[in-house]
């Protein structure tokens, strides 16, 4: 199992921060390290956590509010960078200002959610996220211009993901969807109903809903008697 990715919140509102750290909360793959109302505190979390240099106390994601009644986040962030601190941002805010977007990608912001938002977008930012990092983790070189196109794309292109369908869970979703994401190889229906102890046909429905939606590939696997069964590769 990959290793959790460790998240400070930071929000000046007490409510608004602990709704986010409850969204956190239920995104597979998250675990809250801290949470901070202000960049100061921020900015102690982090160099504390730099100092231990602990897996079990790292930081890896800043979730940051970007008006804090200290500093403004962007401003936050360059301290970061200046600090020479390791750790990617995720930008949650109300600013919809196309000068502040900018500056948010010229600080090394790597998401930008806007306030108000439901689960569904927080979560798809966070998963959009954890796939990044993870491709981002593997050893080697990319092969083309094309892997390094489709590496970026996981974080910049907009969710295109339908509400699910009746009778499909948030839950199993994100359970076969890790399945095909941490897999060495392409899976068919019945290896990820075996990982994932579902029934075939019920991995084989959410595997053909992650095809449709274009977040895996599907192809023949041939070699064996019969008619070629499906498989199915993360994008």
């Amino acid at each position: 199992m990959s290793e959790r990715i460790r998240v400070l919140v930071v929000e000046d509102e007490p409510i608004t921060q602990q709704a986010h750290a409850s969204y956190l909360r239920r995104v597979e793959g998250f675990e809250l390290a801290a949470v901070a109302g202000d960049a100061a505190t921020a900015m102690q979390a982090l160099r504390a956590a730099a100092a231990h240099r602990s897996p079990d106390d790292r930081i890896d994601l800043v979730l940051l509010d970007l008006n804090l009644p200290d500093a403004h986040g962007l401003e936050l962030c360059r301290r970061i960078r200046t600090a020479g601190i390791d750790v990617d941002v995720i930008a949650i805010t109300a600013a919809r200002d196309l000068r502040i977007v900018r500056a948010a990608v010229s600080a090394g912001i790597v998401q930008y959610l806007i306030k108000p938002f439901a689960f569904p977008a927080f979560a798809d930012k966070l998963e959009a996220y954890r796939s990044f990092r993870h491709t981002m983790s593997a050893e080697g070189s990319v092969a083309s211009q094309h892997e390094v196109d489709l590496t970026l794309a996981t974080l910049r292109a907009p969710s295109s993901r339908p509400q699910l369908a009746k009778g499909l869970s948030e839950d199993t979703l994100r359970l076969v969807s890790d399945l095909l994401r941490q897999a060495t190889g392409p899976l068919s229906a019945s290896e990820a109903a075996a990982a994932g102890s579902l029934s075939r046909v019920t991995a084989r429905r959410y595997l053909e809903y992650l095809a449709e939606t274009g977040a895996v590939e599907r192809s023949p696997r041939y070699g064996s008697p019969g008619r070629p069964e499906l498989e199915y590769r993360w994008r």
